[in-house]
Parts: structure tokens; sequence; C-alpha cells
């Protein structure tokens, strides 16, 4: 089971030279994609745990058009092991608002984390 989320990156979610965007836009996009996820799985939100894993590995630049994906791993009784990637599948080519639609997508960051489903949702799912 996985979910993916597209967005367009606004220049004005650059903070750093060269047009970057901080590392911390990436995540809240796989906080959207793994709530989405939840809620398809479970019918609830979830709780996130935390992070077992996080990588950076290309940078992502207003303008960029990018894609959040969040991929069940494991299932434990509460608990959801998720894979998130995302991936910039367009890229802005200057300043003047020109862009181009990327033949392979660029792998920007993967992380690996645990959402935990409360207990009084599980109870009440299992006495419906």
């Amino acid at each position: 089971m996985k979910v993916v989320h597209q967005r367009y990156v606004a220049h004005s979610e650059a903070h750093y030279g060269g047009n970057l965007v901080d590392g911390a836009f990436g995540l809240k996009l796989f906080g959207d994609a793994g709530t989405h996820l939840a809620i398809t799985l479970d019918g609830h939100e979830s709780l996130f745990a935390g992070y077992a894993s996080v990588e950076f590995l290309a940078p992502v630049r207003g303008g960029d058009v990018v894609e959040a994906e969040a991929r069940l791993a494991s299932r434990g009784t509460r608990s959801r092991t998720v894979d998130f990637e995302l991936r910039i599948i367009c890229r802005a080519v200057d300043d003047t608002g020109r862009a181009e639609v990327l033949a392979e997508p660029i792998v920007a960051t993967r992380a690996r984390g645990t959402a935990v489903v409360p207990a009084d949702v599980r109870q009440a799912d299992a006495e419906r």
C-alpha cells in the first residue's frame, strides 16, 4: 500500500543560496503523505513516533515539482513502519519561469519512520 502527493515548490520556500529549500520542507510533506496513508489503512490519522533514518540525497529548489511517497513497510498490532521517498519530477531551467519535466525523477530524500494507531482506535475497530 502506498500514497503519493505531488506539489509545486514555491520560490518563497527557498531560504538559502542557490535557491535551496531546507530539508524540513520534505519532512513536512512526508507527514502529510504518512497521514494520508494512515487514514487509508486504519481510518485514523495516527500519531507519528519518529524517524529511524533520514537521508538527504539531492537539493530541492524553488520552482521544482516534487512527489512525496509514503509506503507501508510493515504493520504491527498498533505500529506501522513507513518508508518515505521525495522525488523531484520537474525542475526550473532558469530564473525566467521556464521549467522541464525530468526524464527520470531525482530522489532528494529517503526516510523510514514509525506511526502508531492509538489503542482506543484499535479497540473501537475490534468492537465493530
